[in-house]
C-alpha cells in the first residue's frame, strides 16, 4: 500500500469529519468543504499552512513526535488513531524497520503448539480463538468452531471473518448488528494495514473485497481504525438462536500480531443457557439441534 496515499487519505478523511463548532471555530458561511479546512488544522496545530498542506500531501518523514501530537491533537484523533498515525510517520521514514513484523507464514503454513492448544481447549465456559490482523481463524476450540459453524462451512469463506462478513450471505443472520459487525472487521484490517503495510496476503484480501463488495469498499474508504480489545457482540445462531457474548481480546506476546478471544456470557442469562445448548450441539453434531427456550 503506497504510504503517501494512505497518510493523504487518512488525514482527509479525519479533518472531514471535524466541524468547526467540535474545534471551537466560528462555523462561518460558504464553506466548500466538510469538516475543517487545512488552515484551520494548522492554526490549531501551530504550524504554518504550507508546512500543513505537505503533511497531508503524504510527506511525514522527518515530521517531528511534537508535530505529529499537535496535528494528532488538532484533529482530534482518538487513541486508535493517533497510533495509527504514528505508524504511518514510522513507515514513512523507515523507522518501522526494527518493530515491523517479521515475514508471517501463511494461515496454513502456521501451526499452533501444543500448548496452545491445550489452553485454548480448557476455556470450556465459552469460544476461544485466535485470529491474525487479516482475521483469519487460525485456531479455536470446540465452542469456537460451534460459535461460527457458519464460517467453517463454506470453504469459500477460507476461514475469515472479513470475507465470511462481507461475502457470505449467511453474516447478515449469524450478526444481528450487521452494520456495527461490517464497521468493526474493516476497521480492524485498516488498523492492521498501518501496523503491516508490507503484508501482500492483507493488500490481496483488501483487493478481494474491494472488487467484490460494495459494503466493503465504501468503509475501507472512510479509513476508520479501532482497537479491538473488549466489548459485547450479538449473535444468531442457526441452533441455539440468540447470544449476546462478552469478549476479550488478548494479544500474543509469543507470537506479535496474533490476537486471543474469548467469549463468555453473562452468568444466569438467557445466554449463558444459549452456551450450554451450544457446548451439547457441538459434542453431538450428528443429532438434531436443540432449540433454545428463548
Amino acid at each position: 500500500m503506497d504510504n503517501q496515499e494512505e497518510v493523504r487519505e487518512f488525514l482527509t478523511s479525519r479533518r472531514a469529519k471535524i466541524s468547526p463548532g467540535q474545534a471551537g471555530l466560528p462555523s462561518g458561511s460558504r464553506r466548500r468543504v466538510p469538516g475543517l479546512r487545512r488552515s484551520e488544522v494548522a492554526a490549531l496545530a501551530d504550524v504554518s499552512v504550507e508546512y500543513y498542506a505537505k503533511l497531508e500531501r503524504g510527506h511525514l518523514a522527518g515530521v517531528s513526535p511534537a508535530v505529529l501530537e499537535a496535528v494528532a491533537r488538532a484533529l482530534r484523533l482518538d487513541d486508535a488513531e493517533r497510533a495509527h498515525l504514528l505508524r504511518l510517520a514510522q513507515a514513512a521514514d523507515g523507522t518501522d524497520v526494527l518493530t515491523r513484523p517479521r515475514r508471517r507464514r501463511t494461515r496454513d503454513q502456521w501451526k499452533p503448539h501444543a500448548s496452545l492448544r491445550w489452553t485454548l481447549e480448557a476455556v470450556t465456559a465459552g469460544p476461544a480463538f485466535v485470529r491474525n490482523g487479516r482475521m483469519d481463524i487460525l485456531a479455536a476450540n470446540q465452542l469456537a468452531r460451534a460459535l461460527y459453524a457458519d464460517v467453517y462451512a463454506s470453504p469459500g469463506n477460507q476461514r475469515n471473518l472479513a470475507r465470511f462478513t462481507f461475502l457470505d450471505p449467511a453474516s447478515r443472520r449469524f450478526y444481528p448488528d450487521w452494520d456495527l459487525a461490517a464497521d468493526i472487521a474493516v476497521a480492524i484490517l485498516r488498523t492492521e494495514a498501518g501496523r503491516n503495510p508490507h503484508d501482500k496476503e492483507l493488500h490481496d484480501l483488501v483487493g478481494e473485497l474491494s472488487t467484490r463488495s460494495d459494503d466493503f469498499r465504501t468503509r475501507w474508504g472512510a479509513h476508520d481504525v479501532r482497537h479491538h480489545g473488549t466489548g459485547t457482540k450479538r449473535f444468531h445462531h442457526q441452533a441455539v438462536g440468540d447470544l449476546t457474548l462478552a469478549y476479550e481480546g488478548l494479544e500474543m506476546a509469543a507470537e506479535p500480531g496474533l490476537t486471543v478471544t474469548i467469549y463468555t456470557a453473562e452468568p444466569g442469562s438467557p445466554s449463558e443457557e444459549g452456551l450450554r445448548l451450544l457446548a451439547s450441539w457441538a459434542a453431538t453434531p450428528q443429532t438434531p439441534a436443540p432449540h433454545s427456550s428463548g
